[in-house]
C-alpha cells in the first residue's frame, strides 16, 4: 500500500490494459471475491468507520439484488464499483481499478533486485513527468511562472528539481503558480515548495488523521531551502474545477494563510490522503485512510472545494493573474520600473483586446524607412530590420503596433499633417530612436 500520498497511482505507473489482450471476462465467483474484498478493506481502513462500513454494506446489497449479474466486462465493473463506492458520502479519491499488470508487477517483485528493478521503473515513469514541472518561465514585465501539473513525492532528483524551478523563478517580481491541471501528489512537496514562501519560521501548514495508525501528523515550513526565499512576493495561484487533491490543500494552505491570491474555479473537493491497496489479483481500490484538518479553520476542503478570491473562468485565469499583478506592481513603482509594468500590461491588454485597423491604412505605412521596413501581406502588416527576419506587427492603435517575438520593442508610425514621416522605434526601457520614410521629403507618402 502507498500511503500518506493524495494520490499514488498517477506517479507509479501508467495503465497497460489497452496495449494488451482483451483480458478474461468476468465470472460470477470473482465479482463476489471482488465485493467482499474491497468491503472488508473499506471497513478497516477508510477513514470513517461508520461510512466505511455503510459503503460495503451497499456493495453487498447491489450485488445481492443481481445489480452486477450482467457485468462480465472487468473495465465496465471497475467503473461501476467506482460509483458505488463514491455513491454513499461523494469521496471522490475513492476508486476501483482493474490493474493485473500492476498487482502482478507489486507481488513478483520479492527479491531484492525485483524491487529495485520496480522502484527504478516508478522512478523513470516521474523523470518522463520532470516530476510535475511542467514549465517554469519568466513572463513579460518580470513575473515568474510555474505550472505545476503533481506533487510528487520528495527524492533526490524531485528536490533538486524543485530547488531549480524556485530558483530561477527568485528574480521575478510577482509569482503564479498554476495548478489548474495539477490532480494531487504528496504534501510533502506542498511543504518544500511553501517553504520557499515564507521566511525562515516554520509555518504550520497542515495536519493529518490518519485512521490504521490512528495517529497525527503535523507539515510545517522547513528552516532551509537551498536558495532564496521570497516570503513578500505578491502570489497567485491558478485552479479549476480539476484542482483536486494535494493541488487544494496547497491553495487552502496559502488562502487561509493570507498568503497568495487564488484566481480561477472553485476546486474538486478532495480533502482525504490515503493510497493503492490490493483487493484481489486483477482489482485495486484507492482508499482514503486519513483526512486533513488545517491548523486555522479546523476543517477542510472535502466535498466544499476551495474558494477562489477571484471567481473567473480557468482559461481566463492566468491573463486575470498577470492583469492584477501588473496593476499591483504599477500602484507601488515608480521610475523605470513602472515603466517596464505599464508597457507590459499595455501588451498583454491590446493580445486580450485585438484591435483592427482598416487595411487601407495598413497598405500605406508600407515603405522603407532607412534599415527599416514595412511589408503589407495578406492583410497584415509586416516588420523587418536590415539582415534580420521578419515580424508580423500586431496593432495596439491605428499607428502603434507591438511584435510578439519581441516583447520589449514596438514600433510607432509618425505622421505629420496627415503625411507618414517615419517610424519610432519604442523599447520597454524608455529609449526611443527614429527612422525617416525614404520618400517622406517628397511630400508623398508612399501607397
Amino acid at each position: 500500500m502507498i500511503t500518506r500520498l493524495f494520490f499514488s497511482s498517477l506517479f507509479l505507473l501508467p495503465l497497460l490494459a489497452s496495449a494488451q489482450e482483451m483480458p478474461a471476462p468476468l465470472t460470477a465467483a470473482e465479482r463476489a471475491e471482488v465485493v467482499d474484498s474491497i468491503s472488508a478493506i473499506l471497513d478497516r481502513s477508510y477513514v470513517f468507520p461508520d461510512i466505511g462500513k455503510a459503503i460495503g454494506e451497499r456493495l453487498h446489497a447491489k450485488a445481492r439484488q443481481g445489480d452486477y449479474d450482467g457485468i462480465s466486462d472487468p473495465f465496465q465493473f471497475a467503473e461501476t464499483l467506482t460509483e458505488d463506492v463514491r455513491s454513499v458520502n461523494n469521496d471522490l479519491h475513492l476508486s476501483v481499478r482493474f490493474s493485473p499488470q500492476q498487482i502482478a508487477e507489486q507481488r513478483s517483485a520479492v527479491s531484492a533486485e525485483d524491487s529495485l528493478a520496480y522502484l527504478a521503473r516508478q522512478r523513470r515513469n516521474m523523470q518522463m513527468s520532470n516530476y510535475g514541472f511542467r514549465e517554469v518561465k519568466i513572463l513579460d514585465g518580470n513575473i515568474g511562472y510555474l505550472n505545476l501539473t503533481g506533487f510528487y513525492p520528495v527524492t533526490e532528483e524531485s528536490g533538486r528539481t524543485a530547488e531549480a524551478a524556485m530558483n530561477l523563478l527568485s528574480n521575478a517580481d510577482a509569482l503564479i503558480i498554476d495548478l489548474r491541471e495539477n490532480g494531487g501528489g504528496d504534501p510533502a512537496m506542498i511543504q518544500l515548495i511553501s517553504s520557499y514562501l515564507f521566511d525562515s519560521e516554520p509555518v504550520h501548514l497542515n495536519t493529518f488523521y490518519y485512521r490504521p495508525q490512528d495517529d497525527y501528523s503535523q507539515t510545517w515550513t522547513l528552516p532551509y531551502v537551498p536558495g532564496k526565499r521570497r516570503p513578500d512576493v505578491d502570489l497567485y495561484v491558478l485552479t479549476s474545477k480539476g484542482t483536486f487533491s494535494a493541488a487544494e490543500e496547497f491553495s487552502y494552505n496559502l488562502r487561509n494563510l493570507e498568503r497568495a491570491t487564488l484566481v480561477g474555479e472553485v476546486t474538486g473537493g478532495g480533502a482525504h490522503p490515503g493510497g493503492t491497496q490490493i483487493a484481489t489479483d486483477r482489482y485495486t481500490v484507492w482508499v482514503p485512510t486519513g483526512r486533513a484538518i488545517n491548523p486555522i479553520t479546523d476543517t477542510n476542503w472535502e466535498g466544499t472545494g476551495v474558494q477562489p478570491h477571484v471567481d473567473v473562468p480557468a482559461d481566463q485565469a492566468l491573463d486575470v493573474a498577470r492583469i492584477k499583478a501588473f496593476k499591483k506592481l504599477i500602484a507601488t513603482s515608480e521610475g523605470p520600473a513602472k515603466y517596464r509594468y505599464e508597457w507590459a500590461l499595455a501588451g498583454l491588454e491590446a493580445e486580450q483586446n485585438p484591435v483592427s485597423v482598416d487595411q487601407k491604412i495598413l497598405q500605406s505605412y508600407a515603405g522603407q524607412y532607412g534599415p527599416r521596413m514595412l511589408s503589407y501581406e495578406d492583410g497584415h502588416l509586416y516588420y523587418q530590420r536590415e539582415g534580420r527576419g521578419k515580424h508580423r506587427l500586431v496593432p495596439m492603435s491605428d499607428e502603434l503596433f507591438l511584435i510578439e517575438e519581441i516583447p520589449y520593442f514596438r514600433i510607432k508610425v509618425n505622421k505629420e499633417g496627415g503625411k507618414i514621416t517615419g517610424l519610432t522605434g519604442m523599447y520597454d526601457n524608455g529609449h526611443t530612436d527614429f527612422s525617416q520614410r525614404e520618400d517622406a521629403g517628397k511630400g508623398k507618402p508612399r501607397p
